[in-house]
């Protein structure tokens, strides 16, 4: 219900409208906010679909091109490293219980290569329309369906527990300081990047190393999203096999207190 001031024929008609209300100026500050946006996406997009232009895909370009010349730089110090080691040989000065100290260190450290039964183990995305299959389950999110950071490391960790002699992940082989990383779907591993399906190898007694992944009670757990939704999970003895060494840098880096 209106009150008197503002019920028609009172007379105060001129007096109202010189009035600016709260509304006014709310509605006018709305309008000049939504011109504001609308000329910062065209000011940004300069007449492309910002949602399909080919820049976009530079960041993804530029991280697979690095990938690919890490790579190449790896082979190339491990070709280096080979030769330093062969002229290394010829005469050091060293006795033959310090070189076989020495071969023994650097079989430890996963720089050499390293020959025996493996075990190889494969996982892989569910595919994007899998549904659960057993009653009683939720239907899968987007997450469900992906393999995790914690799902190969599981599987590392399990491996490295059996007793494995080494272990290759894709084709690089694990040493001390290596680290099992994912980004989104992909994984990131010594400066070089992988998508799946994801293979991990490791030397040592086959039989010993099925019962461990058997018994990690973080891949049990990932069993059941195999058995409910799909994931990819295979496991091979492939009998003899030679893992590469590490043909990386062993230097640390850690992180220092800025200078003030």
């Amino acid at each position: 219900m209106s009150n008197s001031a503002d019920s028609p024929g009172t007379g105060s008609t001129p007096e109202r409208a010189r009035r600016f209300r709260p509304v006014r100026i709310l509605t006018a500050a709305v309008f000049a906010l939504a011109g504001l946006i609308f000329f910062t996406s065209f000011n940004t997009a300069k007449g492309t679909n910002i949602r399909t232009d080919s820049s976009l895909l530079k960041l993804s370009d530029l991280i697979h091109e690095r990938s690919r010349e890490n790579g190449e730089l790896d082979e190339t110090n491990g070709t280096l490293r080979q030769e330093i080691e062969a002229l290394a040989e010829r005469d050091d000065g060293s006795s033959k219980a310090e070189d076989l100290k020495l071969a023994a260190l650097e079989q430890r450290a996963g720089t050499q290569k390293l020959k025996g039964d493996s075990l190889t183990v494969t996982l892989n995305d569910a595919p994007p329309d899998a549904t659960a299959k057993l009653p009683g389950y939720p239907e899968p999110q987007p997450d469900f369906l992906v393999i995790h950071q914690q799902d190969l490391q599981a599987v590392v960790n399990a491996l490295w527990q059996g007793g494995a002699k080494g272990i290759k992940v894709m084709d690089q082989r694990l040493i001390s300081t290596s680290a099992v990383r994912c980004v989104g779907n992909t994984l990131i591993l010594q400066g070089r990047v992988y998508s799946p399906p994801y293979k991990i190898t490791a030397v040592g007694d086959p039989d010993k190393l099925q019962r461990t992944l058997a018994a990690s009670p973080a891949i049990q757990n990932y069993m059941v999203y195999v058995n409910v939704y799909g994931l990819g999970w295979k496991v091979e003895e492939n009998g003899p096999v030679t893992l590469p060494g590490y043909s990386g840098t062993v230097d640390l880096h850690y992180a220092k207190p800025v200078e003030q």
